[in-house]
């Protein structure tokens, strides 16, 4: 095949296209997918970026990360009243993931729906219903057998409407995750408690009900309650026997089992940097034990090689350039 500059010469000589063409042909080719499952769906931070500029103006102060992320996934950024705590956002996720067994509930209401195929990106991870007893490979096989169908049904109808299938053996739900979906600046939306998983790998991943995930696989807006916020700012580095369970066992002696209802926790400061990737997915996964909404690192240099070692040096590429 002869190189894509020689095929744009070609091109504009044989057409007599004018450069501003050339121009958009590069600028698609620049677009980064979501996921390797998912070529044809892009990550929008030209949109963000264009949502946040605009909210920035209205409210006339400094934004924090989380609230860049969630106000820039505004269904209305110039309308909505955006006051923490208060006032309900009408917000587009960008994907959203289910647990087999809230997930059978959610496909019901979405095909009563009458709608052809999901709005945004969507998947069902069959992890939950699998019970630890014998082993492994017992379990497994057991689980295979009392929720043939089941399976069978999240497969077919997944097939059927757009939605990615990870068939029981193929993890936890959060793990896949993390090393497939997430990243940084997105707003994804779970139907598990811990999906703030994916906040270690700077994105504002929210568990809710099944209900709410139809909502946005039929492109209804979401709705959410404007959340506070509860900075963390960790300084020196872990050393030692600690581990990064040892930050939200301390945070969460703070503030205790209900200190985290209606806000997002930001981790910020100098000690961030000494956090492994999958180190701050722990800390953000167990957030959901304080009652957060959820919890959130900047995104940094652990996670930019996290994503290349995951096959996604694209999206750390594109991330860099947004680094903002």
């Amino acid at each position: 095949m002869a190189p894509y500059s020689l095929l744009v010469t070609r091109l504009q000589k044989a057409l007599g296209v004018r450069q501003y063409h050339v121009a958009s042909v590069l600028c698609q080719r620049a677009k980064v997918a979501m996921s390797h499952f998912e070529p044809h769906e892009y990550i929008r931070y030209d949109l963000l970026e264009k949502n946040i500029d605009i909210v920035r103006k209205r409210l006339n102060r400094p934004l924090t990360l989380s609230e860049k992320i969630v106000y820039g996934h505004l269904d209305e950024p110039a309308k909505q009243e955006m006051e923490r705590g208060k006032t309900y956002l009408r917000l587009r996720p960008d994907r959203v993931a289910m647990q087999d067994a809230t997930a059978q509930m959610a496909m019901l209401q979405f095909i009563s729906s009458g709608l052809p195929k999901v709005a945004v990106p969507s998947t069902i991870h069959c992890d939950h219903l699998i019970e630890a007893q014998l082993g492994g490979e017992k379990d497994l096989r057991r689980a295979k057998d009392i929720n043939q169908e089941v399976y069978n049904f999240l497969a077919t109808a997944g097939a059927k409407y757009g939605v990615g299938f990870w068939r029981p053996g193929s993890g936890i739900i959060h793990q896949i995750i993390l090393e497939n979906y997430a990243y940084p600046g997105v707003l994804l939306i779970g139907t598990d408690s811990h999906t703030p998983n994916g906040g270690g790998l700077g994105g504002i991943c929210i568990g809710v009900g099944g209900a709410d995930a139809v909502d946005v696989m039929a492109g209804i807006p979401w709705e959410l309650k404007c959340p506070k916020v509860i900075g963390v700012k960790l300084t020196g580095s872990l050393s030692g026997w600690t581990s990064p369970k040892d930050v939200i066992l301390k945070v969460a002696g703070i503030l205790t089992v209900k200190g985290g209802t209606g806000a997002i926790v930001e981790y910020h400061g100098p000690g961030v940097d000494s956090i492994s990737c999958t180190g701050m997915a722990t800390i953000c996964n167990m957030g959901a034990e304080i009652g957060a909404t959820t919890s959130v690192f900047p995104y940094n240099h652990r996670m930019k090689k996290y994503l290349s070692k995951t096959g996604r040096e694209d999206i750390a590429k594109l991330a860099d350039e947004y680094k903002d």
